[in-house]
């Protein structure tokens, strides 16, 4: 765990701004869960996920409640639907943090942020392809491209079933050649095994059988028309067959993106699915589910390695020098502030020269200087700091207009 400090807070910040405006346009609205659930719902994610049995932060609470921070958002916004009750289709979207008791890596802390949208009560393949689009979109005006779109199908309940029975049989005729990490998640889930980076592993994942050899027709149509969606919108994909996600309740679509600049076992930047069974395990009707959730700190990771999407260098529009004592600063940031100018001052009665220097650090446009003469002529010294326009003498009663009128000049 660690601070974000300024600037990158105001990149997380932006970073947020663009994905709400990516997904608001298409009539998500924000959702905010809490950080702590009852752990219930968080086991639901399924008994075989290292999320559920290794990684959770959980707890007794003080009223002997069994409780734990969450280590994802999609069953917490599940919950919230088997509780409240919206409307369906129910389009929501989220930001922040998550927590797991995981090793830490490039990109991956144990608090980490994410964004992330959920779409509950719709069966229809168009919606994943809409929801794909989105995340696809978002990248793109982060100014990222080199980006690949991985997609699977888990297919139907029973054609999952089979698909294990089939891996387990092979993972089991394996025997010791497998690690005994594997050994161990083979008895749990074998299709976790698949999610194996071990090269120990790595020939016997090659070999297994693909879950395309058991969809059934209907899971084979709703895959291909995500995919006819998908070309027909432009976005270039690529069909992994090993992509199975990483907590159980995934059927039919699965999908990740992953980062081409970043270490190939840790360039997921993001990804989801579809998850039809969640709603109703966590006592709620049997309702279609899809979403995905985008990692932060990858994604920025990503970012700086392609040279796109850099922090916002800070900046106000004004700074107000006063070697008058400090009372016609407070009187002038807070009359700017109060009209829509941002505006920062210098404190402790400095000298000029320090407030100067104040200024050029705040990278504001301009200056606006007073003193005891200013004062008493009621005028203040207006001064560009970002161009060679000469220092002028403004009367105090038409400061506002006079530098909402400089700045929307200087605005290109």
């Amino acid at each position: 765990m660690r601070d974000i400090l300024a600037p990158e807070s105001a990149r997380w910040r932006a970073f947020t701004a663009v994905f709400a405006d990516v997904v608001e346009s298409a009539g998500y609205e924000m959702v905010i869960p809490p950080l702590m659930e009852d752990l219930g719902v968080f086991s639901r994610l399924g008994a075989a996920t290292e999320v559920v049995t290794k990684e959770m932060y959980d707890f007794v609470d003080k009223g002997d409640r069994h409780v734990a921070l969450r280590p994802e958002q999609t069953a917490s916004v599940c919950r919230a639907f088997v509780q409240h009750r919206p409307v369906t289709p129910w389009k929501a979207w989220y930001s922040g943090p998550n927590f797991r008791y995981e090793k830490p890596q490039r990109g991956r802390f144990r608090q980490f942020d994410q964004v992330g949208i959920e779409v509950l009560g719709v069966n229809d393949p168009y919606l994943d392809v809409e929801v794909i689009a989105l995340g696809w979109e978002f990248y793109r005006r982060l100014g990222l491209s080199d980006v690949e779109l991985r997609i699977n199908s888990l297919g139907e309940p029973d054609d999952r079933a089979r698909y294990v029975d089939a891996l387990r049989i092979h993972f089991e005729a394996a025997g010791d050649d497998i690690t005994e990490a594997s050994r161990q998640t083979l008895t749990k889930s074998p299709l976790r095994v698949l999610d194996s980076k071990r090269a120990q592993d790595a020939p016997y994942i090659a070999s297994a059988p693909t879950i395309d050899q058991f969809w059934s027709d209907e899971a084979a149509a709703h895959f291909a028309t995500v995919q006819v969606g998908l070309n027909d919108l432009d976005i270039p994909f690529v069909i992994d067959m090993r992509l199975v996600r990483g907590l159980d309740y995934y059927r039919h679509t699965t999908f990740e993106y992953a980062g081409g600049t970043l270490e190939s076992a840790q360039n997921a930047l993001g990804g989801g699915g579809r998850y039809d069974g969640l709603v109703e395990a966590l006592g709620g009707p049997a309702t279609s589910g899809i979403g995905f959730a985008l990692g932060v700190d990858r994604t920025l990771l990503a970012c700086d390695d392609e040279g796109v999407f850099a922090a916002p260098e800070p900046a106000v529009d004004v700074f107000v020098v006063d070697t008058a004592g400090g009372a016609a600063a407070l009187a002038i940031t807070t009359e700017l502030r109060a009209a829509g100018i941002s505006a920062d001052r210098s404190y402790e009665n400095r000298s000029m020269k320090a407030q100067m220097k104040g200024a050029d650090r705040s990278r504001a446009a301009i200056a606006v200087i007073v003193g005891t003469d200013e004062i008493e002529a009621g005028t203040v010294a207006v001064k560009p700091l970002r161009s060679n326009g000469e220092q002028t003498i403004v009367p105090r009663a038409d400061l506002v207009t006079d530098l909402q009128s400089r700045l929307q000049e200087a605005t290109p």
